[in-house]
């Protein structure tokens, strides 16, 4: 004990000083309960006492305490406490005069035996509660120990170059770890390294994302020009190139135009610059619109309505619901051959959800790991327009809205696409 250190003495101290405000505090509670307990006991004697006397009229006899026509007290008869008698008089009778000194000599041995075991129990959990404080106070007392550690350390001239110089080559390029070759800081050492491997990350995103964005508008900018190349030299005169290069090219600007309201619409996600209006909307009104504007500019597929429950409400934007559903709807429609079923649906599982389900192509499992991701589109799926964009916005909206997506998707079956919300 004679070795122990300035900070080991310094915990103890606190840990004694809650001990024993622990024990004050027990001491007190014990103090009270006893007294009550005394109390109650006396009362619940003295009830008996004339209970006995007087049988069921004793709780009358209480209303007359308050009237003045009884009275009742403690007395001696001769000398010292032995005598204690309790007496009940009315008017000049003497109704009740009994000794209670025996009667009270039980209760208040019975709280002497009360008190020892509460001793007892005291004595036996002080030093397991000692114990129980320490181990409560460790993770406090070590960060204060490494605090001093670290205020105790001697960084010199050296060390801060040595850092400097470490951050100053710092790239989102580089993919090796940053090594210092000091032990000294080897914990600043770790947290730059995993710095640059999130900066290193965000870059390849960034990156992919800009190449993407300008493959995907490199395209319908080729076919514009080659277009209108081709109307200059032979479209004047010939009106079926005429006819076929104006088709082409309003087909590729609408196109275009979609591509650059999806980037924007991520662009300004991205920065929290996409206003939402969150109020309580009825998901069923919501999806029975959905169903009916499929029904309205989709005449190549059958669309199913199923409701497994009436007036499912969510705190949402309807809006962006909307928006999100389109999309998936849009993808069900795409991937499905004509003729074939898409079923969307409504209901409360574990919380509020919407579903799309079709019997399209399907997707394999590599790829639905994947689909969230922006221009990510499967190889089988090229073939089909789109800007691989649809899906990251939908996602967006459904994170916004605290959701997530369960996914179920067997190549030449289909795919279910379950949108499940918090339960708030």
């Amino acid at each position: 004990m004679a070795n122990r250190t300035p900070e080991q003495k310094n915990m103890s101290s606190i840990a004694l000083k809650l001990q024993g405000q622990l024990v004050r505090t027990k001491i007190g509670l014990y103090f009270a309960s006893n007294l009550f307990l005394f109390l109650a006991l006396s009362f619940l004697w003295i009830i008996r006492l004339e209970y006995d006397a007087f049988g069921n009229e004793v709780f009358f006899s209480i209303e007359d305490w308050f009237a003045g026509e009884m009275r009742r007290y403690f007395t001696t008869r001769g000398e010292g406490i032995r005598n204690l008698t309790y007496v009940v008089t009315s008017g000049k009778d003497v109704l009740i005069n009994e000794n209670v000194f025996f009667p009270f000599v039980v209760i208040i041995a019975l709280l002497v035996m009360a008190i020892f075991f509460q001793t007892l129990n005291l004595l036996f959990a002080y030093y397991g509660e000692y114990r129980h404080i320490r181990k409560i106070l460790k993770p406090i007392n070590d960060m204060a120990l490494r605090a001093d550690e670290i205020s105790k350390m001697s960084f010199d001239e050296a060390k801060f170059h040595t850092i400097e110089n470490a951050i100053e080559h710092i790239s989102p390029e580089q993919t090796t770890e940053l090594s210092l070759g000091d032990s000294d800081l080897q914990g600043i050492e770790a947290a730059m390294n995993n710095m640059l491997s999130r900066m290193h990350d965000t870059y390849l995103q960034q990156a992919r994302f800009v190449n993407d964005a300008s493959h995907e508008l490199r395209t319908p900018i080729s076919v514009i020009q080659g277009y209108a190349n081709m109307l200059d030299r032979w479209g004047k005169e010939d009106e079926e190139i005429l006819d076929e290069s104006i088709a082409a090219i309003k087909n590729e600007s609408d196109h275009m135009h979609h591509l650059v309201e999806q980037l924007l619409f991520l662009a300004r996600g991205d920065a929290g610059r996409n206003t939402m209006t969150f109020e309580d909307v009825c998901l069923n009104d919501i999806m029975r619109e959905i169903y009916e504007e499929s029904l309205m500019i989709d005449e190549n597929h059958i669309y199913r309505f199923s409701e497994k429950n009436e007036n499912v409400h969510l705190n949402a934007d309807a809006s962006m619901i909307k928006q999100a559903m389109r999309i998936l709807v849009d993808n069900a429609a795409k991937y499905t051959q004509s003729g074939d079923e898409i079923i969307l649906s409504v209901g409360f599982e574990d919380g509020p959800f919407i579903q799309v389900q079709d019997t399209g192509i399907g997707m394999e499992e590599v790829d639905v790991k994947h689909m969230f991701e922006r221009f990510y589109r499967a190889d089988d799926t090229r073939k089909v327009q789109g800007t691989g964009l649809g899906l990251s916005i939908a996602k967006w909206i459904v994170d916004k809205h605290d959701g997530h997506f369960q996914i179920t998707s067997r190549k030449e079956i289909g795919t279910r696409i379950r949108i499940i919300f918090e339960n708030k």
